[in-house]
């Protein structure tokens, strides 16, 4: 193969990887972190490993970890202390979205689309890597409990989501079911998920609800519809 040929190839490539009417993608960062997205029970087997990859690079500054405690293992001998109908229906949103006949734990889903088992840290960290951070989606400001969503031309009809998790460490005794004996530590498990409003392209602001939990940090999601791509992501 020729330089030129090469040169050609190299455009190419280039050219599909960043259309002609986007920016190449930014980092990943604190302002923009990459969204990772853990499913997991305490009644899973399998689920401790993949629990401590994401307590791991729970402290990163480019990425937001989430960790959703689902609730189908609930009837096998030990009920998840955390676990919410909520968070299994947000699995099965992205399992229908991604054409998957099932749900299954431990589940990792990046910035809403790839899906990997989690329990691999070297596979997590790659996967992480190769997602980057949300694109495509509007830019995200918050001053005194108001978001502001800025413009997108031709933007895809999106849900502004509202995420608050504890970031600290939690030490669960689990007394029955697969894991029982075992203690098992967990991190910003999610413990609200609420629906600002909708995004079309037009600016939008809005004003965060109050919430009586103590202790809890936030972000802002904007996600393509249930089970769709993450788009932006930012903490508060």
């Amino acid at each position: 193969m020729t330089r030129s040929t090469l040169l050609a190839a190299a455009a190419l490539a280039l050219l599909g990887a960043y259309p002609l009417s986007a920016n190449p993608p930014a980092a990943a960062s604190g302002g923009h972190p990459t969204v990772v997205e853990l499913f997991q029970s305490q009644g899973c087997s399998s689920c401790p490993p993949a629990n401590a990859n994401l307590n791991a690079i729970a402290d990163r500054p480019d990425v937001l970890a989430l960790s959703f405690a689902v609730t189908y293992w609930d009837q096998l001998g030990w009920k998840d202390t955390f676990g919410s109908p909520r968070w299994t229906a947000r699995q099965w949103d992205y399992a229908r979205r991604a054409g998957r006949p099932q749900v299954a734990t431990p589940q990792v889903i990046v910035n809403g689309g790839p899906a990997i088992v989690g329990s691999n840290r070297q596979q997590l960290d790659a996967t992480i890597a190769r997602a980057g951070p949300p694109r495509g989606g509007p830019a995200l400001g918050f001053d005194r409990g108001v978001v502001t969503v800025g413009a997108g031309g031709h933007a895809a009809a999106s849900t502004v989501w509202l995420v608050r998790y504890d970031p600290r460490v939690r030490e669960v005794p689990i007394r029955a079911g697969e894991n029982g004996g075992k203690t098992l530590p967990h991190r910003d498990i999610v413990r609200e998920l609420v629906r600002l409003g909708d995004w079309n392209g037009t600016p939008a602001t809005f004003h965060l609800p109050a919430t009586t939990a103590q202790g809890l940090a936030s972000a802002i999601l904007v996600q393509q519809g249930p089970g769709g791509p993450i788009t932006a992501a930012r903490r508060l």
